[in-house]
């Protein structure tokens, strides 16, 4: 969002800030950048306002409204030349969007300037870097664009547009009189929260009507009295384009913070409105709405990132599909699928249809699936759709699974009346090619959209749309038109159609303009300032190459062009110097403090001076190629002369030494042995001290060792510019230092990193310590413990350094070529020399490990390149592991180091799936289900009335009448009433389509070798319920209903309960769990099943009377209580009230599906009996246990919090770490004055 925050102009840089003998080239001076293939335009972010440019784009992709605004001439509006004039009327906002929208029509450039627009809405620079909600800046442009044309004859432009009404009714049940109210808007807000959709939501809004009833009467004037009525909603009166606002942001009044709405709300491309309008005798067509513009937010509520996907109406960019086919096979495809890209039905059944034997495995028919449509099945349709399998098996009127559900076919009916109808709709098809003129069957009638991002525009399909339906990044506004909207030839491909001739006039001078500066920059740009040295005036003097006569006649200046090859230097050069002879060679050199060095040789004719890597201003040698004066030359990086400054004793003639230190410079190669200084200074032996210059009070000196003499300069660390002190060997410690120095005759006082030695296992763990700073590159510190280490020289070609965490563990290796700041190695750390290559930048390293119980420390490694895919990466570590076989997948660990979600797409690659560097893979055996397939573990569920437990008074552990194999899974706590009777014994996994009905999976289930031992006679006496917690959750009903409409997730289990007899629960039957209390004790009986019906309501006086049937008691005198298993408390029912609320002084509806109660399938219900019991308490001794046993685990909780919030505070006490508050935000407006 944050794009190109600061735009300056350069012109008046002066030219005395410019290097000597560098010309400063400023991106300011370049004109922009010419349009990209699309042939459309952008617009430029000036910090913070992607929200303007999306609104905008959507605007100027109106053709009505961009037209309606270029038909106001400057006799109505003005002219921008006027502006500046005391009695001028100019109304500048509209006159910048006309501007704005010629340039984005007609101006070759990628990018246009909203800054005169921004300008003219009175925004300063702080108001354009900061975000808006783009929703409140449509409703704000509107007001001010109208205030800006009143008196204009576009007045009315915004209502004449957008402007719609709903009309609001009260009709009264008694006298059918209607009470309305109109309303005006520009745009509908809908809401997100609980809806699936956009019909979903304005079906609640002006189809569903609220009655006022009960307590809750509507006083009618006409009856005067309070009655009976209903309120509804309506849309009266539609405008040409339809702009919808979707409310994602909420506010959470528990947490008392904002949130981002991001689940799946769904919208069509083509929408009929006419359901939900007041007056529908009108033609369909009145009513039909076309999808144009989406913009969509990426981001949280405090921030993010808006684009925007549009249609392009007029066809005035280039669009092209990804993929070419013919123009035949495009038509055909287009019309076959116009009806099945968003009908998955239809599109399986065209798949199947293909095949020849009308059969093929369900793992196949998702790849299939995958090459027709070009997305899988799990991005595509399992949102709303479920899995595959579970898909073909919830319509079994349409498909067919073999037994084992490997294989999917068509029944016979749809597939002979689908050969029939596809047959006569090929025909149709080709009939309508075959009487199309030759050039019209291409692309031009697809849905052209562009996804426009600030400046880039890119072109996409359709149905990328559906992509923004959910997530961080989603739909926030719609934009449609009315489909009968037609747009005039003239107008297709025509971006100068109804353009004010003074703007055509004023974009066709600035295009002029723009190529003239354009071919101007690119010859600026392709040429190259070099500096030719010549070398017959230079001499090589104190270690560099020095002129010998003056500077100017040494060294020449050469504009070049870029483009031209080395050659063709090489040949210019030879036409200027006319007094060469013999060879000559180009080499690359560079200013050094000691002089000129050369570094390498220019070699290849035939390559451009950009191959060669030759940069602006670069410094060229020319020479023979071996000798300079007589001097044979040492050329490259190795041999790098050093300047350094030398404290030492002055001698005399006789030897005798002076009182006074002197500092002389001295020049030594790069890779010369430090112990040449000696030579240098013709001392035979001594002490070099070197000065690291980084103490506080003084100087800090250490002695260089003197098995460390034969080290290079470069190896210890001295560069140009450094300060060391040679000193006699007998001669007194402090002698020569400064009064305020510091002996320091080690490195424990620098900075350094401990290497450890892992290459050779065999040998004891040897460890050294480097010096080194921030700055210092990897690759020098791996060098230089390769040889304090003393280890083969190979190693430098075949090793590399890894981080070692807290506990021992090797981490991802650090590259070679990023300093110690780069690569977040902080000083005192301990590094790794590891056999092996540090991965390239394509490269992953990842860890990986066998099974779901990892530890730390315990992983294999494996290097891989990004573009890798999953089903090839699983190959690679399963050879690496030494494992074989197919039936393994890959999940990745999540932040607690457990085993995640598992890697699905296997077609995917790692870098699209956003596995990084360090990332851990766990190899878990198994294989995935196929794309759209569920695979469930199966339990068995027995509860206590069945499985033979013995009555529930206070036993904690109860045998199972079915053996030792069945027994009370694990649960938290204490069990109440109700865990003591959940007893989950494994069946095995069932692998199902997602289609596949409720009855089909437990034919599956059945089908398991240990449910055949149970003699399970129909799948009509198994109850299914799904698993949390290792207890029953909820209760799946409707044996036809599709495994997808349940929502099981890939993580779903599922258990089985056997019944003694078939049940058939309707959909308003809530089965529960009902248990009654046994007088004088704290126990109760075994639970009971009781069916109640629901359709007079959730009241708590409905199921009360129900209770009291089931068990022939008078309702009068029980009391029943919900029992909360994970809180080990009892609700009592029958004293639940009704909730007033304060503000709108209105009853909620008596309903025990809200809360506290939130009733549900399976949860247990207890009876108290008054006539014996009349005790107000429902608990057991099992449930006191239970709070206590939670009691002590939430105090054991609380003292770990509160050490490890001392332990924090401490450490951000001492790093001085406060928090930064969030600023307040802040309001938007657009200042409209007097027409200025």
């Amino acid at each position: 969002m944050f794009g190109n925050l600061f735009e300056e102009d350069y012109s008046s840089v002066s030219s005395s800030q410019c290097g000597k003998g560098k010309k400063l080239k400023t991106k300011g001076l370049e004109p922009p950048a010419p349009r990209e293939f699309t042939n459309l335009s952008g617009i430029r972010n000036q910090g913070g306002t992607c929200y303007l440019n999306s609104l905008l784009q959507t605007l100027h992709f109106t053709p009505e409204f961009r037209e309606a605004l270029f038909s106001l001439g400057p006799e109505e509006l003005g002219s921008l030349e006027d502006k500046d004039k005391p009695d001028a009327k100019v109304r500048i906002i509209p006159l910048q969007l006309q501007r704005l929208f010629a340039q984005l029509l007609l101006l070759d450039q990628e990018a246009a300037s909203t800054r005169d627009l921004t300008d003219s809405f009175g925004w300063t620079s702080d108001e354009e870097m900061r975000q808006h909600d783009v929703q409140e800046l449509n409703r704000i442009l509107f007001s001010a664009l109208e205030t800006s044309l009143v008196g204009t004859s576009g007045h009315d432009l915004i209502n004449r547009l957008y402007h719609g009404t709903i009309v609001n009714q009260i009709v009264c049940k008694e006298c059918k009189n209607i009470s309305e109210k109109q309303e005006d808007f520009l745009d509908l807000t809908v809401a997100v929260k609980n809806v699936s959709g956009l019909e979903d939501a304005l079906w609640n809004m002006y189809v569903e009507e609220e009655v006022f009833d009960c307590d809750n009467l509507y006083h009618c004037g006409t009856c005067d009295r309070l009655v009976k009525a209903a309120k509804s909603a309506k849309l009266r009166k539609l405008p040409p384009f339809l702009t919808i606002s979707l409310l994602r942001f909420n506010f959470d009044f528990v947490k008392c913070e904002r949130y981002k709405e991001t689940s799946c709300y769904t919208f069509p491309l083509r929408i009929n409105l006419k359901p939900f309008c007041e007056q529908s005798e009108l033609d369909d067509t009145e009513y039909m709405y076309e999808l144009f513009s989406v913009i969509i937010h990426k981001g949280g509520c405090y921030g993010g990132h808006y684009h925007v996907y549009i249609k392009d109406v007029d066809h005035l960019g280039n669009w092209q599909c990804q993929e070419e086919i013919s123009d035949t096979d495009l038509n055909l495809k287009a019309l076959q699928n116009e009806e099945e890209d968003d009908d998955p039905l239809m599109i399986l059944k065209t798949i199947l249809l293909q095949e020849e034997t009308n059969q093929i495995p369900v793992d196949q028919l998702g790849q299939k699936l995958l090459k027709k449509t070009g997305i899988s099945w799990n991005k595509k349709f399992r949102k709303q759709c479920g899995p595959l399998r579970k898909f073909l098996q919830l319509h079994p009127q349409m498909f067919l699974l073999n037994t084992d559900e490997s294989t999917v076919s068509l029944l016979r009916n749809h597939f002979t009346q689908a050969r029939s109808d596809r047959q006569r709709h090929r025909e149709q098809i080709l009939h309508t090619l075959a009487s199309e003129p030759p050039g019209l069957s291409d692309n031009t009638n697809c849905p052209h959209w562009f996804d426009i991002n600030d400046s880039k525009v890119q072109p996409i399909k359709e149905k990328a749309i559906t992509q923004q339906f959910q997530g961080k990044e989603s739909a926030y506004m719609l934009f449609y038109r009315k489909a009968k909207l037609q747009r005039p030839s003239e107008a297709r491909a025509n971006p100068r159609y109804r353009v004010p001739c003074h703007l055509l006039k004023e974009m066709d001078a600035a295009n002029i303009q723009l190529q003239m500066r354009r071919a101007e920059c690119d010859s600026a740009n392709n040429n190259f300032e070099l500096h030719l040295h010549l070398g017959p005036h230079y001499h090589f003097f104190n270690g560099a190459l020095h002129p010998a006569i003056s500077q100017t006649e040494s060294m020449w200046d050469l504009t070049f062009d870029k483009r031209k090859t080395l050659g063709d230097l090489r040949q210019s050069i030879f036409q200027l110097l006319e007094f060469w002879e013999g060879d000559m060679v180009l080499s690359v050199a560079k200013r050094v403090p000691a002089g000129l060095h050369v570094y390498h040789t220019l070699d290849g004719d035939e390559l451009t001076l950009c191959e060669a890597e030759i940069a602006d201003g670069e410094d060229i040698f020319v020479w023979n190629g071996v000798e300079v004066g007589g001097v044979q030359i040492q050329t490259g990086s190795d041999c790098e002369p050093v300047l350094l400054h030398i404290l030492h004793l002055e001698m005399s003639s006789k030897g005798s030494k002076c009182e006074q230190l002197v500092e002389s410079q001295h020049v030594f190669p790069a890779n010369a042995e430090v112990g040449t200084v000696f030579t240098a200074l013709a001392v035979p032996v001594g002490i070099i001290l070197t000065n690291s210059g980084e103490s506080a009070d003084g100087e800090c000196w250490t002695a260089i060792p003197k098995e460390d003499m034969k080290k290079t300069f470069r190896e210890q660390g001295l560069r140009n510019g450094s300060l060391i002190l040679v000193q006699d060997s007998d001669s007194d410690d402090n002698s020569l230092l400064p009064r305020q120095g510091r002996w320091t005759s080690s490195v424990d006082e620098l900075n350094w990193l401990q290497v450890k030695n892992f290459c050779q296992l065999e040998s004891e763990e040897e460890q050294v310590q480097i010096a080194a700073t921030k700055h210092t590159v990897v690759f020098d510190i791996r060098i230089k413990a390769i040889k304090e280490l003393k280890l083969m020289k190979e190693l430098a070609e075949n090793s590399c350094l890894r981080p070692i965490d807290k506990h021992g563990k090797l981490l991802c290796p650090v590259p070679d070529a990023c300093t110690l700041e780069e690569a977040e190695v902080k000083m005192g750390s301990s590094l790794g020399l590891c056999l092996g290559k540090a991965p390239t930048s394509s490269q992953l390293f990842l860890f990986f490990a066998l099974g779901t119980d990892i530890h730390p420390g315990a992983e294999m490694e494996v290097i891989v390149e990004e573009t890798l895919s999953v089903r090839d990466c699983l190959k690679i570590m399963l050879e690496k592991s030494g494992q074989q076989g197919e039936m393994w997948h890959l999940r990745k660990v999540d932040w607690c180091y457990e085993a995640g979600e598992p890697l699905c797409e296997e077609d995917a690659t790692l870098k699209e799936l956003m596995i990084c560097s360090g990332d851990t893979l766990l190899l878990t055996e198994g294989k995935l289900p196929p794309l759209g397939f569920l695979k469930v573990p199966i339990w068995w569920y027995q509860s206590a009335s069945l499985s033979g437990h013995c009555e529930i008074r206070d036993h904690s552990n109860c045998a199972s009448s079915q053996g030792s194999s069945w027994g009370p899974a694990p649960t938290q706590g204490a069990p109440g009433p109700g865990p003591a009777d959940v007893s989950l014994l494994y069946l095995g996994d069932v692998e199902i389509s997602e289609e596949a009905t409720l009855v089909e999976l437990k034919s599956k289930a059945m089908a398991l070798p240990s449910v055949s031992k149970l003699a399970v006679q129909s799948t009509a006496l198994l109850r299914v319920w799904t698993v949390e917690n290792k207890r029953p959750s909820r209760l799946l009903r409707t044996d036809w209903r599709q495994l997808k409409e349940y929502r099981l997730g890939r993580r779903a289990e599922l258990c089985l309960e056997f019944l003694q007899k078939e049940e058939d629960l309707g959909p308003r039957d809530v089965l529960l769990r009902t248990r009654l209390r046994i007088p004088g004790e704290r126990a109760y009986t075994l639970a009971m099943d009781l069916v109640w019906d629901t359709t007079r309501g959730w009241t708590a006086a409905s199921l009360r009377q129900r209770v009291a049937d089931f068990y022939s008691l008078p309702v009068e005198k029980i009391e029943i209580a919900k029992y909360f298993p994970e809180k080990f408390e009892w609700l009592p029912i029958s004293s639940w009230n009704q909730q007033v609320a304060k503000r709108k002084k209105k009853k909620n509806q008596d309903t025990l599906q809200g809360g506290p109660y939130y009733l549900k399938d399976g949860d247990t219900i207890g009876i108290k009996n008054l006539l014996f019991d009349d005790d107000d308490d429902f608990s057991t001794i099992r449930d006191d246990i239970g709070k206590e046993n939670q009691k002590q685990l939430a105090l054991g909780k609380k003292k770990s919090r509160e050490v490890l919030r001392a332990q924090s505070s401490d450490a951000f006490s001492s790093a001085g770490m406060p928090t930064r508050p969030r600023g307040p935000e802040a309001s938007l407006s657009i200042h409209v004055a007097s027409f200025r």
